[in-house]
């Protein structure tokens, strides 16, 4: 199994920089809520000097969502949604403790990273323009298909399990309780992208592998290039 941004994704947004981690163990992590705290602190800090709208990290996206033909303000990719919240209301409501560090990591860079379960991802997950007619599955209501040319993450059965890049990600392959391994994504676009990004992985994984994670794999995309994986190793 592989995951890759296209070509096409290359070409139109060669700044583009992509972790990703796959993670076991997920379903015995302990002691989570500490390390949120102090990415969230972290984060506190930093809007303390300006909202999410003036970080170089969110005006990167607003502008590949103009390129996309996406208003920035009516679909926010998920790092400003997060930010957004957070800001208003000082905390983000816990889900699990996977997704709940996933998110203050989130935050504390300013940057998407979305959680899969891979036992739901069929052959690879690619980022790529929608044709518009894979299949999306919210986590309320029916089906839906992607507009063409909206940039999805899709897999080899023609499933998206994310629409407009990372603004809304898939019921279909969400984690659970019973998620035992995860495959993480991460993706930045703004001028120091390529530094930040593995300061974001390395954040990820140290508090991952505190939290009691078992094995991960984590890797690096910054050009044409792929991540493979497999949720049984």
């Amino acid at each position: 199994m592989l995951f890759r941004p296209s070509g096409e994704i290359w070409r139109d947004f060669p700044q583009l920089s992509a972790g990703v981690l796959l993670v076991q163990g997920v379903d015995a992590l302990h002691g989570v809520p500490d390390a949120v705290a102090a990415l969230w602190a972290a984060t506190k800090e930093r809007l303390a000097g300006a909202s999410e709208g003036d970080l170089p990290e969110i005006q990167a996206w607003r502008r590949a969502f103009s390129a996309m033909g996406v208003k920035p303000t009516q679909y926010r990719c998920a790092a400003e949604s997060l930010l957004r919240r957070f800001r208003k209301e000082g905390s983000i409501p816990p889900l699990n403790p996977l997704i709940d560090l996933c998110n203050a990591v989130s935050l504390r860079f300013a940057t998407p990273v979305a959680v899969f379960d891979p036992r739901r991802l069929t052959g690879f997950l690619e980022v790529r323009y929608a044709k518009g007619d894979e299949i999306y599955t919210p986590f309320a209501g029916p089906d839906e298909n992607p507009q063409p040319r909206e940039i999805v993450f899709a897999d080899e059965a023609g499933r998206a399990h994310s629409r407009r890049w990372s603004y809304r990600q898939s019921g279909y392959s969400a984690v659970s309780e019973t998620t035992k391994t995860a495959l993480i994504v991460a993706e930045a676009l703004h001028s120091a992208s390529r530094t930040d990004m593995p300061e974001l992985v390395n954040t990820l994984q140290a508090h991952l592998v505190q939290a009691g994670a078992g094995a991960i794999r984590s890797g690096i995309l910054t050009g044409p290039g792929e991540f493979e994986f497999n949720e049984d190793t």
